[in-house]
């Protein structure tokens, strides 16, 4: 998903939130079943808005793996402790509160970050040069790139990935021309390059490419050039206040044409929200479908994603859609790849356990039930069967209902 959003953390002062397991299994190599494996996240405590609703979720998953991973036995026989620190969504924020944790006595083990992307950048290079494993949720051009960064795992799909999940959706629908509106930041940029190329491999012509600037409140001038294109859907791209206002300016328009969104777009609260505070079972969303993933939609039957939202409730209210649960996943992937390493104390061992398929398939991760890292990108590379496109619905325990 995008990464734009920015995460709230559940601790203003940097309060360490500990998860006790039952610490049965073999002390790690190293250190002894009592020294507990320590777990950061730095997010945006102090956002405001739909950000904070994200985040807290972004933040509750990541507790919410530990705990799950802790009454399994923790990892090795090591229970996982988890500190969160606010870093205001701000990247010299996060840097400082990042030097502040490896200078103390309870230097971190694993970093885990809530975005956005800018916070990601500033912080890699400081977790390189101190050894520490990381895995993020707001990727950068180079973050899963293992010559530049060989100890951090990007845990979102990139945007050549949300592409491929696109192809099998407009084509089931035989869309064969396509307009594309996205924002003028640096991901709807990408998302743009990303998409263009996707749909001229597959054979889906762009008739018209717009760009709108993210603090505009108008957007009909640009969906008017693209309407006058005549595609058969328009591709959209939008987080937040922007999705509301290209909504309006379409109903402005009385263009009723198909609006396939990106996940951005189903991470934007309004869209799950009945008026006078959204849009949800308006006129203004009745030609949408939004992607998500999987998991992201209620199914009785997935037995991991319903542990999850478990153990999500029984520590706190989740407030946003489980598209950002991505850091529940991360303690299932350190398990597995501990178990192949055969401990926890060498962070380029489990780097390189993680880098094997068969110790990804061990992993019971949720938000996404297949990772595919590798030797030479540490990125998910996700199939397109992981995401499905949904009309706006409500929104329970994070999931589309």
């Amino acid at each position: 998903m995008n990464r734009r959003i920015v995460a709230v953390i559940a601790s203003a002062t940097g309060v360490a939130f500990t998860l006790t397991g039952c610490g049965a299994g073999s002390a790690t190599e190293g250190k002894s079943a009592d020294e507990p494996y320590r777990v950061l996240v730095t997010g945006g405590l102090s956002a405001q808005g739909v950000l904070a609703d994200n985040s807290a979720t972004s933040v509750l998953s990541a507790k919410a793996g530990a705990k799950v991973v802790n009454a399994a036995g923790g990892i090795l026989g090591r229970k996982v402790e988890v500190t969160v620190v606010d870093d205001a969504g701000d990247p010299t924020t996060a840097v400082t509160k990042l030097r502040e944790a490896i200078n103390s006595d309870k230097k971190p083990d694993l970093f885990l970050d809530s975005g956005p992307s800018t916070v990601t950048a500033a912080v890699l290079p400081i977790l390189k040069q101190n050894n520490i494993l990381s895995m993020n949720v707001g990727p950068t051009a180079d973050s899963s790139d293992p010559k530049a960064f060989p100890l951090n795992f990007d845990l979102s799909p990139g945007p050549s990935d949300y592409a491929k999940g696109f192809i099998p959706h407009l084509k089931d629908k035989g869309y064969k021309k396509v307009g594309i509106i996205h924002g003028s930041s640096s991901y709807g940029e990408t998302f743009d390059a990303e998409m263009t190329k996707a749909f001229d491999d597959a054979g889906i012509k762009v008739v018209k490419s717009e760009e709108y600037d993210v603090a505009a409140l108008d957007m009909t001038p640009q969906l008017q050039a693209v309407r006058a294109a005549g595609p058969d859907a328009l591709i959209m791209d939008g987080y937040g206040a922007p999705v509301g206002y290209l909504l309006k300016s379409m109903k402005k328009l009385g263009w009723n044409v198909p609006v396939v969104a990106n996940t951005s777009v189903s991470a934007t609260g309004l869209i799950s929200t009945p008026p006078p505070a959204g849009v949800l079972g308006t006129d203004q969303v009745k030609n949408l479908v939004m992607q998500v993933y999987t998991s992201t939609k209620y199914d009785a039957g997935d037995k991991a994603m319903n542990e999850a939202v478990a153990a999500m409730k029984s520590l706190g209210k989740i407030r946003s859609t489980l598209i950002l649960g991505y850091n529940y996943d991360a303690l299932p992937l350190i398990a597995a790849a501990a178990e192949k390493a055969g401990s926890l104390d060498d962070p380029k061992a489990l780097a390189k356990a993680l880098e094997e398929q068969s110790v990804q398939g061990k992993a019971k991760t949720a938000i996404l039930n297949d990772y595919h890292f590798s030797t030479t990108a540490h990125r998910p590379n996700a199939d397109a069967g992981v995401f499905l496109f949904i009309a706006p619905s409500e929104i329970k325990d994070g999931q589309f209902q």
